[in-house]
């Protein structure tokens, strides 16, 4: 390879690689599953490497690659899967039928850090609708359209492009986008989106709430976690099909079948928009703490009213950059 081919290699990859992290956020949004959002982006930019001296540049970059990566994503969604969270899926356990049955690992919502999916925006409007638009809740939502659907709406309402440039990128008419919307939206209207808030910026009395979070739970005290629960919290537990609403149930809980989890450590980090922790529980077999769950929070008016707790720590704990044990003095 000639240095000149080789600089303009380097160059096509810098420009490409510069789309990574929004591509990955539009193909998590469509998939619902990070590691096939970041395998369907890994495609769209090996496809757009090896077909860029097709590109004439009569669109965009971007816009080019965001019609591969929908192309990738509809081929993805060909099989029919739809992601879920727990609560999508049955209805709440009683404590007293508390029962841990996993599902296949396709079945489950998966959870993304933020610096994979939220690109860095001069706008806080715009920052706003982006991490609104990959909260847990929002894209099980999504999760409930067709894939062209689906593609539509996150084009149309998140991304804000116009319907002319989806209509182009999905070889459609203006007509059958706007029609497609209006049902994505129909559809969504139907689903159950409560908004937490989102991770950032927290304003004082939200990070308040988070380290007496912190606190309640490494100090495994039931009475101060109570007082920080919504009366109607859930706690989820993928990929366990297991949901908990409650006070009581949740305490009563971690009373019990989680009483193992006594002891543990957060360690902050953030996820989906919102505020998550890297838990860490007393290590059986020896000392120091070893992973047990990353927790994505949910925070509405003061309270928190969701603990979701993705208990699959080797696939996310290298995800999240988090490391695979704390001894006692980091702890």
């Amino acid at each position: 390879m000639s240095e000149r081919t080789a600089t303009a290699s380097a160059g096509i990859d810098s420009r490409l690689e510069g789309h990574r992290v929004e591509l990955t956020g539009y193909c998590y949004r469509m998939l619902g599953s990070a590691f096939e959002a970041e395998d369907a982006v890994q495609d769209t930019l090996v496809r757009a490497w090896r077909n860029f001296d097709k590109f004439e540049g009569r669109s965009s970059l971007r816009s080019w690659l965001y019609r591969i990566a929908t192309n990738v994503c509809l081929d993805m969604l060909k099989a029919g899967n739809k992601r879920a969270r727990p609560v999508d899926l049955t209805g709440p356990t009683p404590l007293a039928q508390a029962a841990l049955n996993p599902l296949p690992e396709n079945t489950w919502l998966e959870p993304m850090p933020d610096g994979s999916i939220l690109p860095s925006l001069d706008d806080p409007a715009e920052a706003a609708v982006a991490r609104e638009s990959v909260r847990l809740a929002f894209v099980a939502a999504l999760q409930h359209l067709p894939p062209k659907q689906r593609a539509v709406l996150i084009l149309r309402e998140v991304l804000a492009w116009r319907a002319s440039e989806v209509a182009e990128l999905l070889d459609t008419s203006v007509a059958s986008v706007n029609s497609a919307l209006q049902r994505a939206r129909a559809t969504l209207a139907d689903t159950d989106r409560s908004a937490p808030d989102t991770a950032n910026p927290l304003d004082e009395e939200q990070r308040k709430l988070l380290d007496r979070y912190v606190a309640a739970f490494e100090g495994y005290d039931m009475a101060a976690l109570t007082a920080l629960l919504h009366e109607d919290a859930v706690m989820t537990m993928p990929p366990f099909d297991l949901w908990l609403r409650g006070h009581d149930d949740i305490t009563g809980f971690m009373l019990s079948i989680g009483a193992s989890c006594a002891g543990s450590k957060l360690v902050a980090t953030e996820a989906n928009g919102t505020p998550a922790f890297a838990h860490y529980k007393p290590n059986p077999d020896g000392p120091g703490l070893v992973p047990w769950a990353v927790q994505v929070i949910d925070v509405s008016g003061g309270v928190i009213t969701g603990m979701h707790c993705f208990l699959d720590t080797p696939r996310w704990f290298p995800l999240f950059g988090l490391p695979d044990h704390l001894d006692g003095d980091a702890a």
